[in-house]
């Protein structure tokens, strides 16, 4: 069985994370952040949001600045109603592909439970993604906030379907088969070789011996936020505003 990396995310244990809207990284005053809580959404105090981002830098979490965006957009999710699990996925495509640029974190537990290598759409660059499409036939990744949704065995054997929640931006991932699955050309081996991982057709490929544990992490009804400092999904995504 493949090991799990836990990263502990000390003082974020069981407590729940928002980012006010602008700002999308640094603490959040707990004065600005009162309005949310009435609203349910995940929270918490600035002092614990602090040791989390210093947490994240020390061991190679996810850039404090991605991370606060992904943040943001699973708070706007959850008051949309439209997530049941209180887990982030999120993806940095500014990192070359040789590099582990994909976090799976439980906010209950306060852990980050898997940090993976993963493939981008052949058309958006070689080592590193550059451009990025909702458009059919495009092979390219797409950006923004994603919904996981059900699983089943395809020619990529176990793979998980992505919702694509961004009108505009990756709202036609369902139609174009955007899927979370394994592939061989994801790994360590292939990187040695080549000097980056091979590419898919705009799926979020996996380690072979990493999708079936991440898929069953993160399946039905979690959120994945892909990022890039793209301009469109910074001015247009609805979980960004």
């Amino acid at each position: 069985m493949r090991a799990v990396h836990r990263m502990s995310l000390s003082g974020v244990a069981r407590a729940a994370v928002v980012l006010i809207p602008g700002v999308l990284c640094g603490a959040v005053s707990p004065a600005r952040a009162a309005p949310f809580e009435r609203a349910g959404l995940i929270r918490v105090p600035a002092s614990q949001y602090e040791n989390f981002v210093a947490l994240s830098r020390r061991d190679r979490g996810p850039d404090p600045a991605v991370l606060a965006r992904g943040l943001h957009a699973f708070s706007r999710a959850r008051a949309r109603h439209d997530i049941r699990r209180n887990i982030l996925t999120l993806i940095d495509y500014r990192l070359p592909s040789d590099e582990k640029r994909l976090w799976v974190i439980d906010l209950d537990a306060g852990r980050v439970l898997f940090h993976e290598l993963v493939a981008h759409g052949e058309k958006t660059g070689k080592a590193r993604a550059t451009a990025f499409s909702n458009r059919m036939g495009s092979h390219q990744s797409s950006l923004g906030t994603f919904v996981t949704r059900d699983t089943y065995v395809g020619r990529h054997g176990y793979s998980l379907r992505l919702q694509g929640m961004d009108p505009g931006i990756n709202d036609r991932a369902m139609e174009r088969a955007i899927v979370m699955h394994g592939a061989d050309y994801v790994s360590d081996d292939f990187v040695a070789r080549y000097g980056r991982l091979g590419r898919s057709w705009g799926c979020p490929a996996l380690p072979v011996d990493a999708a079936q544990p991440v898929i069953d992490a993160i399946k039905h009804g979690s959120v994945l936020f892909s990022y890039y400092p793209d301009p469109v999904l910074e001015r247009d995504s609805r979980y960004l505003r």
